[in-house]
């Protein structure tokens, strides 16, 4: 059976998209612990981020890069933080977290509830700032 991340990137369940490419897709968590709380994951389902191949490990975390920077550009933050905990789904992905300190890194606190227009103008935002990064 298909994780929840492989029928998003199918298009099954949308998503609030940041980013994709053939390989790679960004969209925001829908149960954020931050305003802007991301997810980066490989199109190809892989339960563990240590099984993926080297060139696509790479790509992954090069392509979390990309959407970290224009994320920190559009969400007020002192850093974007990485996490990488692979049991929540089986399909390895990385979270991209606007943090202002260690301590906002926390999946035990409540989630943040945001509206449709609100999700939708951090990844308006987002992917505004992206498309003109890549037409320059």
């Amino acid at each position: 059976m298909s994780s929840i991340f492989t029928r998003i990137v199918n298009g099954e369940i949308p998503c609030y998209k940041l980013a994709e490419n053939d390989k790679y897709i960004a969209f925001l968590d829908i149960n954020p612990i931050a305003k802007g709380h991301s997810l980066v994951l490989p199109k190809k389902e892989t339960d563990y981020i240590l099984d993926i191949e080297d060139e696509d490990f790479q790509g992954l975390f090069l392509f979390a890069k990309m959407v970290g920077k224009a994320l920190g550009s559009c969400v007020p933050c002192e850093r974007i933080g990485i996490a990488v905990i692979g049991l929540e789904v089986r399909h390895a992905h990385i979270h991209l977290i606007p943090i202002n300190s260690v301590y906002d890194i926390d999946f035990k606190k409540a989630k943040l509830k945001f509206t449709h227009e609100e999700f939708m103008e951090i990844a308006s935002k987002v992917t505004s700032l992206l498309a003109s990064a890549n037409s320059r």
